[in-house]
C-alpha cells in the first residue's frame, strides 16, 4: 500500500492515464520520488487493481469524458495509450482520429491542460512503423498537412519514409506514429526523448520491448529538481550506443551470448535444471534480480490442457507477489492475464527513464 496523499506530503504529483495494474507508476514514482494522486481506467477488474494498491487516489474513469479543468494539477503526467491500432500483431490502423490508439489525442489534451512539468509515455514497437494522421485543427488547410499521397494505404505503407530514422520529415510521405507523437509533444512545448529497450536489458527472461518517451517542458520550473538522485554513479553520462541507441522497427531480437547468473561455483543449481532445462540461467538469473522463486508455469486442466498460470506471468513482468493475483481482488484467471499481459515491467520503465535523463 502507499502512504495517503495528504496535503503533508511534499512528493511530485503524479496524473496516471490509462493506468492499467500501475507497473508504469511504479517505476514514475521510485525515478521522481513521487506519489500518485489520481488516475484514469475504464476497465472494472484492473481499475480494481489499482485502487487497492493506490487506495487514496480517486479513478477519474473515461479519459474521454473527463473535464479537465476540474482535474487537480500534477507535476508528472503519465501512461500507456491503448496500443491495438499501433502494434504489428494488429491491424495496422495506425495513429488517427476514430481509432483505438487515436486516444494519444485525448492525452495530449489533458497535457495542455494540466501543463504538467513532465510527461513520461509507454508504448509499444509498432509506433515506431505504423502510420499516422494528425487531427486537422480549425483554420488549418487538410491537403497541406495529409496530403493525398500521405494517406494510409498499401503503396504508401511499402514506401514508408526510406530512412528508418526519419519521423516523418517529408510532407509527402505517411508519418510514422511515433513522429505524431513527438510533434505534439513539441507543439505543447515540451522536449522529448525517446528510447526503444526489451525487457531483456534488465535481466527478464523474456524480450517484451517496449518504447518509452521522456518530456519536460522547455521553461524552466522547479519541478525538475524532483528527480531523485545518487541511486548510481552519474559517470560521464556516455555509454555504449548498443545500449543507449534505439532499434529501427525491423530490428527483432536476437540471441546473444550472455553470462547468465549461475549460482554459486558458476554452475546452475541441478534442481534447476531438472526443473526447466535449457531455460535454467534466464530463470536463476531473473529469480536473483527478483529475489523471488519462479512459481510453477502453468495451470493443468485435464479438458483445455495446460494454459499459463497468472503467478508465473506476474513473476514474469517483475511485480511483487499477489500485485495481480491477490485473492482480495476477486479476479478471475483471465482477468488477471489480461491484465498482466497489458501491463508494463517497473524495471523497465524505470531503467528507460534514467536512461533518458543520464
Amino acid at each position: 500500500m502507499h502512504e495517503p496523499n495528504d496535503i503533508t506530503d511534499q512528493r511530485l504529483r503524479v496524473g496516471s492515464l490509462f493506468s492499467g495494474y500501475g507497473g508504469l507508476d511504479l517505476a514514475v514514482e521510485e525515478a521522481f520520488n513521487a506519489r500518485t494522486v489520481w488516475f484514469s481506467e475504464i476497465n472494472e477488474p484492473v481499475a480494481r487493481v489499482f485502487a487497492h494498491h493506490w487506495p487514496d487516489a480517486p479513478n477519474l474513469g473515461d479519459i474521454t469524458t473527463i473535464d479537465w479543468n476540474q482535474v487537480p494539477p500534477v507535476d508528472v503526467l503519465c501512461g500507456g495509450f491503448p496500443c491495438q491500432d499501433v502494434s504489428t500483431v494488429g491491424k495496422r490502423a495506425g495513429l488517427a482520429p476514430g481509432t483505438r490508439s487515436g486516444l494519444w489525442a485525448n492525452m495530449a489534451t489533458a497535457i495542455d491542460a494540466l501543463q504538467p512539468e513532465w510527461v513520461v509515455i509507454e508504448n509499444v514497437r509498432g509506433l515506431l512503423s505504423s502510420p499516422a494522421i494528425r487531427p486537422v485543427q480549425e483554420g488549418t488547410d487538410d491537403e497541406r498537412c495529409n496530403p493525398e499521397t500521405a494517406t494510409p494505404g498499401k503503396a504508401t505503407l511499402r514506401n514508408l519514409e526510406l530512412d528508418p530514422w526519419g519521423l516523418g520529415d517529408e510532407s509527402a510521405r505517411p508519418l510514422r506514429a511515433l513522429g505524431a507523437v513527438l510533434g505534439d509533444l513539441a507543439d505543447l512545448g515540451m522536449d522529448a526523448r525517446w528510447i526503444g529497450l526489451p525487457a531483456s536489458a534488465i535481466g527478464a527472461p523474456h524480450p517484451r520491448f517496449r518504447i518509452f518517451i521522456l518530456a519536460h517542458r522547455t521553461l524552466p520550473h522547479s519541478a525538475r529538481i524532483g528527480l531523485v538522485q545518487g541511486r548510481r554513479d552519474p559517470g560521464s553520462g556516455e555509454s555504449s550506443p548498443r545500449d543507449d541507441r534505439a532499434q529501427p522497427s525491423g530490428h527483432r531480437p536476437r540471441t546473444q551470448p550472455r553470462t547468465a547468473f549461475t549460482g554459486e561455483g558458476g554452475r546452475v543449481d541441478r534442481g534447476l535444471l531438472r526443473r526447466w532445462g535449457r531455460y535454467a540461467p534466464a530463470i536463476a538469473r531473473w529469480e536473483h534480480i527478483t529475489g523471488r522463486t519462479a512459481p510453477a508455469p502453468a495451470i493443468l486442466n485435464e479438458g483445455a490442457g495446460p494454459r499459463p498460470a497468472p503467478s508465473f506471468v506476474e513473476w514474469l513482468m517483475g511485480l511483487d507477489e499477489g500485485w495481480v493475483t491477490d485473492q482480495e481482488l476477486e479476479l478471475t484467471n483471465t482477468q488477471q492475464l489480461t491484465a498482466l499481459g497489458n501491463g508494463v515491467l517497473p524495471p523497465t520503465s524505470r531503467g528507460s527513464i534514467r536512461r533518458s535523463t543520464a
